[in-house]
């Protein structure tokens, strides 16, 4: 296998609110349509949409004994997962699910059940479908208490253990929910002892401010134009510095997702990016200490559910392929683009030949006007060069 994506998996229930809002008061009843499972998760997500972007992918989770279980392995099975002998049976326990409620033109709201990630540790992962694969991908350690606890430990254990192997390092994150044991995580002091043995972190943006509780810098004017989830303002000086933060903290490359503002990278010197592995850049002079920001594309929104994992398909697969790093950036706000066309994350997500043909032929993206001092717009490729941009 070229990738392990290894993490969270569930079921997701989708759903839209049919009324004009949504209530969640005791007794209220509120009606929803266009109702749908797919399958959710990191795991699932970014494992499909990389299987259908041509990378050979194991999957690697946990699920219940139970009929979910049950239905989740059919949903992957049909989704193209092949080989599941990395989805674990737990005996006894609930398979995760996530209720996504739209609300109309309102911000998605998600109801989560942990399942089997309540117990969720390094014992569930088999470090012998691990060994040989270019890259491990690891997805939304907020949601595995067992992994956060004690500081972290045992999360930078986990991923010290598989950089041991000689495999390459990938993380994505969720968003911790401020109600429960996870919101209040010191995410930081976590951050400082994982990101040492991550080559690859690839959270949101909003993420990122929760993770770092970066809010005494929530008054900083905005110089780019998107509010991002939970209406703060993205702009360039803020996201330049938390990235910043990440590479010091020991990551060798940030990629945040910026939802409708697309995705911005930041790399680390090119010693750092020799020293990531089989899935190290194909030229590491040339992706070194690099800044870009691609725009989002113009598309149809259908759904954003699973569009994130999707961004990191596109990174991871590009990556592998040996392409520039204005390529990747490229693919990977591509890819997550395709994702938001269908209707779940199982149903998005598009071959290699087809992304790239879009791309091809010039597949046009919406505006990102930058104010910000030292950033350039490159027009051939359509792409934002930051301050921190040692080449080009």
């Amino acid at each position: 296998m070229d990738v392990v994506v290894a993490g969270h998996v569930c079921l997701d229930l989708v759903c839209s609110v049919a009324g004009e809002r949504l209530s969640l008061e005791p007794g209220a009843l509120a009606e929803v349509r266009d109702t749908r499972l797919a399958t959710g998760g990191a795991v699932a997500n970014t494992g499909l949409a990389l299987l259908r972007l041509g990378v050979r992918t194991r999957l690697v989770g946990t699920v219940g004994d139970d009929a979910l279980g049950h239905a989740l392995r059919d949903a992957l099975a049909r989704g193209g997962a092949g080989d599941t002998r990395g989805i674990a049976t737990v005996a006894g326990a609930s398979t995760s699910y996530t209720l996504v409620l739209t609300p109309p033109g309102g911000e998605r709201m998600f109801l989560h059940e942990p399942g089997t990630y309540a117990a969720f540790d390094a014992d569930a992962v088999d470090f012998d479908l691990v060994d040989g694969a270019r890259l491990f991908h690891f997805g939304y350690p907020p949601l595995m208490p067992r992994l956060y606890a004690d500081g972290g430990r045992p999360l930078a254990s986990l991923l010290r253990t598989v950089r041991e192997r000689g495999v390459t390092v990938s993380v994505d994150m969720a968003m911790p929910d401020p109600a429960s044991p996870s919101g209040r995580v010191d995410w930081r002091g976590v951050l400082e002892r994982s990101l040492p043995h991550t080559d690859l972190f690839m959270p949101s943006f909003d993420e990122t401010v929760v993770l770092l509780r970066d809010t005494e810098h929530e008054g900083e004017a905005a110089e780019t134009p998107a509010a991002t989830r939970g209406g703060r303002s993205a702009h360039a000086a803020r996201v330049s510095r938390l990235a910043g933060e990440l590479l010091a903290m020991g990551a060798r490359m940030v990629l945040f997702k910026m939802g409708s503002d697309g995705v911005y990278l930041r790399t680390a010197a090119a010693g750092a990016l020799r020293a990531m592995g089989p899935a190290a850049p194909r030229e590491p002079d040339a992706w070194a200490d690099r800044e870009l920001w691609s725009p989002s594309m113009r598309t149809r929104v259908v759904n954003t559910v699973g569009a994130g994992d999707a961004t990191c398909a596109g990174f991871i697969a590009a990556l592998l392929r040996g392409l520039s790093p204005e390529e990747a950036v490229t693919v990977a706000a591509a890819v997550g683009a395709y994702c938001v066309e269908a209707p779940d994350a199982s149903g998005g997500g598009p071959s290699w030949e087809a992304c790239r043909a879009r791309l091809d032929a010039g597949w046009p993206r919406n505006p990102l006007p930058m104010r910000a001092a030292g950033w350039r717009r490159d027009e051939g490729a359509a792409l934002w060069r930051g301050p921190h941009n040692r080449s080009g």
